[in-house]
């Protein structure tokens, strides 16, 4: 594997959507007790702030979504169902990007799948205490990659109860990669 440089915190000072379609073929590594994880990100989703209604900054500033609202680079890190960590790249203003999949790529089994937010963060040993961190930096940080030859988009997934909002061609994917969560 090439070295690993991290990407500079600008790279998520754009527009959110600009970003989701960005981060497609960039690599999202952590370290874990001094061994690199590393995976090529193949599906994102967009969440776009207050105003989109399945943006967990909809509801408002709280203590979890405050992360959202700060500078742009920095990594969103929640909780769903109690049990599966999801992990988000902030685009600021209340917006970030979820992280879907990633094709395991460095430190991982053979076998490994990271198909899906939870597997994703699983794989990759991210929980909540890497919430708020500079996506610039080790442990968690972005990395460079090879974008994909196309890319496609169609409505987020699990967000039915967001109405029109769910409908919005906001999850983008690299079709080519067998890592993609759903159809």
């Amino acid at each position: 594997m090439k070295r690993l440089t991290p990407l500079p915190r600008s790279f998520a000072a754009r527009d959110t959507v600009e970003v989701a379609r960005a981060l497609l073929g960039q690599v999202l590594v952590h370290e874990v007790g001094g061994v690199l994880r590393a995976g090529r990100i193949v599906e994102t989703e967009a969440y776009l702030g207050p105003h989109d209604l399945a943006c967990h900054s909809s509801k408002g500033r709280t203590a979890r979504t405050e992360v959202m609202f700060g500078p742009p680079g920095h990594a969103y890190v929640f909780l769903v169902y109690g049990m599966h960590h999801c992990v988000n790249v902030v685009t600021g203003n209340g917006a970030a990007v979820l992280l879907r999949a990633i094709e395991p790529l460095a430190g991982l089994p053979d076998d490994a799948r990271g198909d899906g937010p939870g597997r994703l963060t699983k794989l990759l040993g991210i929980t909540r205490a890497l919430d708020g961190l500079p996506l610039d930096a080790r442990p968690l940080f972005l990395a460079r990659g090879t974008r994909p030859t196309s890319v496609r988009a169609s409505a987020r997934i699990g967000v039915a109860y967001a109405k029109a909002w769910a409908k919005k061609p906001l999850r983008f994917f690299d079709p080519s990669s067998t890592h993609v969560s759903g159809p």
